[in-house]
Protein backbone atom coordinates (compact mmCIF):
# COMPACT_ATOMS: atom_id res chain seq x y z
CA UNK A 1 0.00 0.00 0.00
CA UNK A 2 3.16 2.22 0.51
CA UNK A 3 4.60 4.59 -0.65
CA UNK A 4 1.74 6.77 -1.50
CA UNK A 5 2.45 7.59 -5.36
CA UNK A 6 -0.18 10.48 -5.62
CA UNK A 7 -1.63 12.45 -3.62
CA UNK A 8 -5.14 14.53 -4.84
CA UNK A 9 -6.16 17.46 -3.27
CA UNK A 10 -9.62 19.39 -4.17
CA UNK A 11 -9.27 22.36 -4.08
CA UNK A 12 -11.48 26.14 -4.08
CA UNK A 13 -8.71 28.68 -3.84
CA UNK A 14 -10.16 29.90 -0.38
CA UNK A 15 -7.54 30.15 2.58
CA UNK A 16 -8.44 27.26 4.12
CA UNK A 17 -7.66 24.97 0.79
CA UNK A 18 -4.21 27.25 0.34
CA UNK A 19 -3.38 25.96 4.28
CA UNK A 20 -4.22 22.45 3.53
CA UNK A 21 -2.31 22.26 -0.04
CA UNK A 22 0.94 23.77 1.87
CA UNK A 23 0.75 20.91 4.47
CA UNK A 24 0.29 18.49 1.92
CA UNK A 25 3.03 19.82 -0.48
CA UNK A 26 5.21 18.93 3.02
CA UNK A 27 3.74 15.49 3.27
CA UNK A 28 3.93 14.78 -0.54
CA UNK A 29 7.54 15.85 -0.49
CA UNK A 30 8.51 13.25 2.05
CA UNK A 31 6.94 10.64 0.02
CA UNK A 32 7.98 11.81 -2.91
CA UNK A 33 4.34 11.71 -4.53
CA UNK A 34 2.85 13.71 -7.24
CA UNK A 35 0.36 16.11 -6.20
CA UNK A 36 -2.69 16.90 -7.93
CA UNK A 37 -4.69 19.71 -7.96
CA UNK A 38 -8.22 19.17 -8.92
CA UNK A 39 -10.78 22.24 -9.32
CA UNK A 40 -13.83 21.57 -10.19
CA UNK A 41 -16.46 23.97 -11.55
CA UNK A 42 -20.03 23.26 -11.07
CA UNK A 43 -23.06 22.87 -13.45
CA UNK A 44 -23.80 26.69 -14.58
CA UNK A 45 -27.33 26.44 -14.93
CA UNK A 46 -28.72 30.54 -14.38
CA UNK A 47 -26.97 33.54 -14.22
CA UNK A 48 -28.38 35.28 -10.89
CA UNK A 49 -31.86 33.79 -11.32
CA UNK A 50 -32.35 35.01 -14.61
CA UNK A 51 -32.49 32.91 -17.56
CA UNK A 52 -30.48 34.24 -20.47
CA UNK A 53 -30.25 33.80 -24.18
CA UNK A 54 -28.21 30.50 -25.47
CA UNK A 55 -25.31 32.47 -26.81
CA UNK A 56 -25.01 34.94 -23.74
CA UNK A 57 -24.76 31.82 -21.84
CA UNK A 58 -22.52 30.20 -24.05
CA UNK A 59 -20.25 32.69 -23.11
CA UNK A 60 -20.31 33.46 -20.03
CA UNK A 61 -19.52 29.45 -19.53
CA UNK A 62 -16.43 29.99 -21.16
CA UNK A 63 -15.19 32.84 -19.53
CA UNK A 64 -15.81 31.50 -16.18
CA UNK A 65 -13.76 28.27 -17.49
CA UNK A 66 -10.85 30.48 -19.09
CA UNK A 67 -10.81 32.27 -15.57
CA UNK A 68 -10.82 28.97 -13.36
CA UNK A 69 -8.01 27.55 -15.63
CA UNK A 70 -5.67 31.15 -14.99
CA UNK A 71 -6.24 30.99 -11.11
CA UNK A 72 -5.63 26.96 -11.15
CA UNK A 73 -2.38 27.52 -13.05
CA UNK A 74 -1.29 30.16 -10.32
CA UNK A 75 -2.30 29.30 -7.46
CA UNK A 76 0.54 29.03 -4.87
CA UNK A 77 2.91 28.66 -7.68
CA UNK A 78 5.78 29.93 -5.62
CA UNK A 79 5.01 27.84 -2.77
CA UNK A 80 5.02 24.70 -5.35
CA UNK A 81 8.01 25.38 -7.12
CA UNK A 82 9.78 22.48 -7.29
CA UNK A 83 7.29 20.18 -6.24
CA UNK A 84 6.15 17.91 -8.53
CA UNK A 85 2.19 19.30 -9.44
CA UNK A 86 -0.27 18.64 -11.52
CA UNK A 87 -3.27 21.02 -12.38
CA UNK A 88 -6.23 19.31 -13.46
CA UNK A 89 -10.01 21.57 -14.07
CA UNK A 90 -13.34 19.63 -14.41
CA UNK A 91 -16.59 20.83 -15.08
CA UNK A 92 -19.78 19.02 -13.14
CA UNK A 93 -20.64 17.84 -9.39
CA UNK A 94 -17.71 18.55 -7.35
CA UNK A 95 -18.14 15.28 -4.82
CA UNK A 96 -18.38 12.76 -7.92
CA UNK A 97 -15.46 14.17 -9.80
CA UNK A 98 -12.92 13.98 -6.98
CA UNK A 99 -14.08 10.45 -6.25
CA UNK A 100 -13.48 10.14 -10.14
CA UNK A 101 -10.42 11.66 -10.58
CA UNK A 102 -9.03 9.35 -7.27
CA UNK A 103 -10.20 6.40 -9.20
CA UNK A 104 -9.04 7.10 -12.84
CA UNK A 105 -5.47 8.68 -11.56
CA UNK A 106 -5.35 5.51 -8.82
CA UNK A 107 -4.81 8.04 -6.40
CA UNK A 108 -3.24 6.99 -2.96
CA UNK A 109 -4.79 9.28 -0.62
CA UNK A 110 -7.37 12.38 -0.63
CA UNK A 111 -6.54 15.33 1.09
CA UNK A 112 -8.87 17.92 2.16
CA UNK A 113 -10.56 20.43 4.84
CA UNK A 114 -13.66 19.87 6.06
CA UNK A 115 -16.43 22.72 6.46
CA UNK A 116 -16.44 24.60 10.38
CA UNK A 117 -13.35 24.31 11.53
CA UNK A 118 -14.57 27.36 14.22
CA UNK A 119 -16.52 26.50 17.56
CA UNK A 120 -19.51 25.23 15.06
CA UNK A 121 -17.24 22.35 13.42
CA UNK A 122 -18.84 19.74 15.48
CA UNK A 123 -22.29 20.30 13.89
CA UNK A 124 -20.85 20.86 10.08
CA UNK A 125 -18.72 18.42 7.58
CA UNK A 126 -19.63 20.01 4.20
CA UNK A 127 -21.81 17.90 1.93
CA UNK A 128 -18.86 17.29 -0.86
CA UNK A 129 -16.43 15.95 2.31
CA UNK A 130 -19.14 13.47 3.09
CA UNK A 131 -19.35 12.12 -0.62
CA UNK A 132 -16.02 11.91 -0.83
CA UNK A 133 -15.77 9.89 2.14
CA UNK A 134 -18.60 8.01 1.55
CA UNK A 135 -17.66 6.86 -1.85
CA UNK A 136 -13.90 7.23 -2.40
CA UNK A 137 -11.87 3.46 -2.61
CA UNK A 138 -8.70 5.11 -1.25
CA UNK A 139 -7.42 6.44 2.07
CA UNK A 140 -9.56 10.38 2.36
CA UNK A 141 -7.60 12.46 4.88
CA UNK A 142 -9.86 15.18 6.81
CA UNK A 143 -9.26 17.94 8.99
CA UNK A 144 -11.71 20.16 10.96
CA UNK A 145 -9.19 22.64 11.81
CA UNK A 146 -7.52 23.88 8.52
CA UNK A 147 -6.23 27.19 9.93
CA UNK A 148 -3.54 24.90 12.14
CA UNK A 149 -2.37 22.79 9.38
CA UNK A 150 0.54 24.56 8.41
CA UNK A 151 2.62 25.35 11.29
CA UNK A 152 6.20 24.89 10.77
CA UNK A 153 7.95 21.70 9.66
CA UNK A 154 5.85 18.93 8.58
CA UNK A 155 6.17 15.61 11.79
CA UNK A 156 4.22 12.70 12.19
CA UNK A 157 5.52 11.43 16.00
CA UNK A 158 2.31 9.89 17.23
CA UNK A 159 -0.34 8.10 15.19
CA UNK A 160 -3.13 6.46 16.82
CA UNK A 161 -5.14 3.28 14.73
CA UNK A 162 -8.29 2.30 15.49
CA UNK A 163 -8.94 -1.50 15.76
CA UNK A 164 -12.67 -2.20 14.73
CA UNK A 165 -14.35 -5.02 12.86
CA UNK A 166 -12.79 -7.37 10.74
CA UNK A 167 -12.51 -6.97 7.70
CA UNK A 168 -11.66 -2.80 7.37
CA UNK A 169 -9.18 -3.51 10.94
CA UNK A 170 -6.95 -5.86 8.78
CA UNK A 171 -6.70 -2.98 5.87
CA UNK A 172 -6.66 0.01 8.27
CA UNK A 173 -3.77 -1.39 10.25
CA UNK A 174 -1.74 -1.99 7.24
CA UNK A 175 -2.27 1.64 5.92
CA UNK A 176 -1.40 2.88 10.07
CA UNK A 177 1.74 0.91 9.75
CA UNK A 178 3.23 1.64 6.56
CA UNK A 179 2.53 5.55 7.22
CA UNK A 180 4.44 4.95 10.96
CA UNK A 181 7.31 3.11 9.20
CA UNK A 182 7.58 5.66 6.48
CA UNK A 183 8.07 8.56 8.94
CA UNK A 184 9.15 6.50 12.18
CA UNK A 185 6.38 7.37 14.09
CA UNK A 186 4.89 5.85 17.11
CA UNK A 187 1.85 3.36 16.01
CA UNK A 188 -0.35 3.14 19.12
CA UNK A 189 -3.63 1.23 18.72
CA UNK A 190 -6.66 1.62 20.49
CA UNK A 191 -10.02 -0.58 20.31
CA UNK A 192 -13.18 0.56 21.90
CA UNK A 193 -15.74 -2.00 23.65
CA UNK A 194 -19.34 -1.16 23.31
CA UNK A 195 -21.14 1.49 25.21
CA UNK A 196 -22.90 0.09 27.94
CA UNK A 197 -26.57 -0.54 27.99
CA UNK A 198 -27.99 0.81 31.17
CA UNK A 199 -30.69 -2.17 31.72
CA UNK A 200 -27.31 -4.35 32.13
CA UNK A 201 -24.61 -2.17 33.48
CA UNK A 202 -24.25 -3.93 36.72
CA UNK A 203 -23.31 -7.44 34.82
CA UNK A 204 -21.12 -5.95 32.15
CA UNK A 205 -19.69 -3.74 34.84
CA UNK A 206 -19.10 -7.34 36.66
CA UNK A 207 -15.04 -8.62 36.63
CA UNK A 208 -15.78 -11.68 34.75
CA UNK A 209 -17.44 -9.98 32.05
CA UNK A 210 -14.40 -7.26 32.11
CA UNK A 211 -12.07 -10.30 31.62
CA UNK A 212 -13.68 -12.07 29.13
CA UNK A 213 -14.08 -9.33 26.83
CA UNK A 214 -10.81 -7.94 27.13
CA UNK A 215 -9.34 -11.40 26.88
CA UNK A 216 -11.05 -11.70 23.57
CA UNK A 217 -10.27 -8.28 22.12
CA UNK A 218 -6.47 -8.84 23.30
CA UNK A 219 -6.32 -12.28 21.76
CA UNK A 220 -7.86 -10.95 18.38
CA UNK A 221 -5.36 -7.82 17.51
CA UNK A 222 -2.44 -9.86 18.86
CA UNK A 223 -3.50 -12.51 15.47
CA UNK A 224 -3.72 -9.17 13.45
CA UNK A 225 -0.61 -8.09 14.54
CA UNK A 226 1.25 -10.96 13.51
CA UNK A 227 -0.42 -11.24 10.27
CA UNK A 228 0.50 -7.17 9.65
CA UNK A 229 4.28 -7.65 11.35
CA UNK A 230 3.34 -5.49 13.78
CA UNK A 231 4.41 -4.55 17.67
CA UNK A 232 2.31 -1.84 18.83
CA UNK A 233 0.99 -0.98 22.18
CA UNK A 234 -2.60 -1.52 22.66
CA UNK A 235 -5.11 0.65 24.53
CA UNK A 236 -8.81 -1.36 25.44
CA UNK A 237 -11.49 0.93 26.32
CA UNK A 238 -15.29 0.95 26.87
CA UNK A 239 -17.76 3.45 25.92
CA UNK A 240 -18.64 5.59 22.77
CA UNK A 241 -16.06 5.16 20.04
CA UNK A 242 -15.95 8.44 18.92
CA UNK A 243 -15.65 10.28 22.29
CA UNK A 244 -13.04 7.10 23.33
CA UNK A 245 -11.20 7.98 20.46
CA UNK A 246 -10.60 11.54 20.52
CA UNK A 247 -9.83 11.67 23.91
CA UNK A 248 -7.20 9.17 23.77
CA UNK A 249 -5.82 11.31 20.84
CA UNK A 250 -5.89 14.40 22.78
CA UNK A 251 -4.35 12.40 25.79
CA UNK A 252 -1.26 11.13 23.43
CA UNK A 253 -1.20 13.51 21.86
CA UNK A 254 -1.36 11.81 18.11
CA UNK A 255 -0.59 13.96 15.34
CA UNK A 256 -3.12 11.75 13.05
CA UNK A 257 -6.09 9.59 13.84
CA UNK A 258 -6.70 5.96 11.05
CA UNK A 259 -9.90 5.00 11.34
CA UNK A 260 -11.73 2.78 9.11
CA UNK A 261 -14.59 2.60 6.82
CA UNK A 262 -16.58 0.00 4.92
CA UNK A 263 -15.12 -2.08 2.08
CA UNK A 264 -17.97 -1.67 -0.07
CA UNK A 265 -20.02 1.25 -1.51
CA UNK A 266 -23.50 0.40 -0.79
CA UNK A 267 -26.15 2.64 -0.90
CA UNK A 268 -25.26 3.84 2.24
CA UNK A 269 -22.04 4.59 1.27
CA UNK A 270 -18.37 3.33 2.83
CA UNK A 271 -18.50 5.50 5.93
CA UNK A 272 -20.67 3.71 8.56
CA UNK A 273 -20.90 3.70 12.58
CA UNK A 274 -18.97 6.71 14.24
CA UNK A 275 -16.66 8.04 11.47
CA UNK A 276 -18.70 10.91 11.24
CA UNK A 277 -18.71 11.91 14.99
CA UNK A 278 -14.98 10.67 15.17
CA UNK A 279 -14.02 13.74 12.44
CA UNK A 280 -15.99 16.21 13.71
CA UNK A 281 -14.29 15.76 17.26
CA UNK A 282 -11.27 14.59 16.49
CA UNK A 283 -8.53 17.18 17.77
CA UNK A 284 -5.75 16.10 14.98
CA UNK A 285 -6.52 15.49 11.28
CA UNK A 286 -8.41 11.88 10.66
CA UNK A 287 -7.61 9.32 7.97
CA UNK A 288 -10.61 7.38 6.86
CA UNK A 289 -9.13 4.15 5.24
Amino acid sequence: MFPIQKILLPVDFSERSSQAVRFAADLAGRLNAEMILLHVLPPYHEFGGIELASAILTDLIAERHQDAERRLAGFLDEDLRGRRVRRVLQDGDPAHQIVECAHREQAGLVMMPTHGYTRFRRLLLGSVTAKVLHDADCPVWTTAHAEALHSGEFALRRILCEIGPEPAAERTLEWAAGLALEFGAQLTLAHVMSELDPRTEAYYLSPEWRKLMTDRAEEQIAALQGKSGTHAEVILLIGRAADMLCEEARKLPADLLVIGRGTEAGILGRLTGHAYSTIRQSPCPVVSV
